[in-house]
């Protein structure tokens, strides 16, 4: 299959918003080898990136914090970069702040997450003593919301206090490592797959091997993130990510990457931070995430092509979570409902451009940007949905063996 590029322009805000924005300017089972699963069964299967046992905790129980909500107006949230609607007039994030208006409530919004497993690796030692760390919500993807989950590290849910998480699409409502969703809810989903500066790489690129171009040496980048860099390593190389595979077939794309790094064709193997190489052009081909390459020709001109590699591409879901020490539990499920209104979903998904999981959201869509309802990034189509797999599940023993041969491969 062709690789399928976008170029899309990033859109206007909900007009529900344009008052408070005027006011301001007066800113990770499985298609690829299972074969019959379609569009629902692919988003649904999103949602099982876990590390095995579900929700069983393995570690002891641990006592969520007392919620101060009634006395501290405050919501404290850690988010990935580019990952929420933000004017560059105002310097705001017009949908925050309308639920700031709405609500009474002040959220300090942070872009603190730049990888699962180097964010993990900050706050783990809090987190096991059941101590804040700071954040009320924090937005992690599928694989490590399932280890969060299963370590007692999160707070149930109110449901009743998030009445619009009812429209959450009907298959992500109940996934392996959260069923029945008591302990998290889907923020969005996306692909991984090759970008490019398109000026710099006239020809474009088709499949992964293009990265190992001569002509890339020192320039080329990819994901720390081990499922999406070593998913679209392993389906290259022909193997079902989403099937019976193990050691051997994980090893060989290991090996490859190892030697890629060694031999200088590799510059860095970074999380978000791949972002900025491309706009200083210290990187000119990376294996990068779609919606980032949306924000990037925004903000710096339509510099950059995202596209689905012949071989395929990976899908996943981020998730908020409540911290087990978090203060503010109850000021973070008013938030959580906020962004399950499908109009505000929809202002999110126009600038994000990644899968948006709230149901009503594409309908709503029609009054926000007509352009981008039928945008597969955002609304994926069974036909899109065909070229990109779900790494599977791992369980415990797997998680450890292939972090440890992953870290080996760049040097960690």
């Amino acid at each position: 299959m062709a690789p399928q590029p976008f170029n899309r322009r990033r859109k206007p805000t909900d007009p529900r918003l344009n008052r408070l924005i005027a006011a301001q300017v007066s800113r990770r089972r499985l298609l690829g080898g299972a074969g019959g699963l379609g569009l629902a069964g692919l988003l649904a299967a999103c949602g099982t990136g876990g590390t095995g046992t579900g929700g069983a905790s393995s570690a002891a129980a641990l006592t969520p914090a007392a919620d101060v909500s009634a006395d501290e107006a405050v919501v404290n949230w850690a988010n990935w970069t580019l990952y929420l609607d933000y004017d560059d007039e105002t310097k705001k994030y017009p949908s925050l702040e309308a639920f700031m208006e709405k609500s009474g409530l002040t959220v300090n919004y942070s872009e603190d997450v730049d990888g699962n497993d180097s964010y993990y690796g900050k706050v783990q030692a809090q987190l096991s003593r059941g101590q804040d760390i700071g954040q009320d919500i924090v937005t992690l993807t599928d694989y490590m919301a399932a280890r969060l989950i299963r370590q007692g590290y999160t707070q149930e849910l109110d449901r009743s206090n998030i009445p619009n998480a009812e429209n959450l699409l009907p298959n992500l409502q109940d996934v392996d490592f959260d069923p029945g969703r008591k302990h998290s809810l889907t923020w969005q989903s996306g692909f991984a797959g090759i970008a490019w500066n398109k000026e710099k790489v006239p020809g474009g690129l088709k499949t992964v091997s293009d990265l190992w171009k001569p002509e890339l040496k020192g320039r080329v980048e990819v994901l720390d993130e081990m499922r999406d860099t070593m998913g679209l390593l392993m389906l290259e190389q022909g193997v079902d990510i989403a099937g019976d595979w193990g050691a051997d077939e994980f090893g060989n794309a290991a090996d490859l990457l190892e030697q890629q790094i060694d031999s200088g064709q590799i510059r860095q193997v970074k999380g978000n931070s791949y972002k900025e190489d491309l706009v200083s052009e210290d990187a000119l081909a990376v294996i990068g995430w779609s919606g980032d390459i949306t924000q990037l020709n925004f903000e710096e001109g339509d510099k950059w092509e995202f596209a689905i590699p012949e071989a395929g591409g990976t899908l996943w879901s981020d998730n908020m979570l409540v911290p087990i020490g978090a203060t503010h539990k109850s000021n973070a499920e008013q938030l959580m409902n906020h962004y399950y209104d499908p109009e505000v979903a929809a202002t999110v998904a126009a600038y994000v451009n990644y899968i948006c999981p709230v149901e009503g959201a594409r309908e709503a869509m029609e009054g926000i940007d007509p352009s981008l309802v039928d945008n597969p990034l955002i609304f994926p189509t069974e036909d899109f949905l065909s070229n990109v797999s779900i790494f599977r599940t791992l369980d415990s023993g797997e998680e450890n063996e292939y972090s440890s041969m992953f870290s080996g491969a760049i040097g960690v």
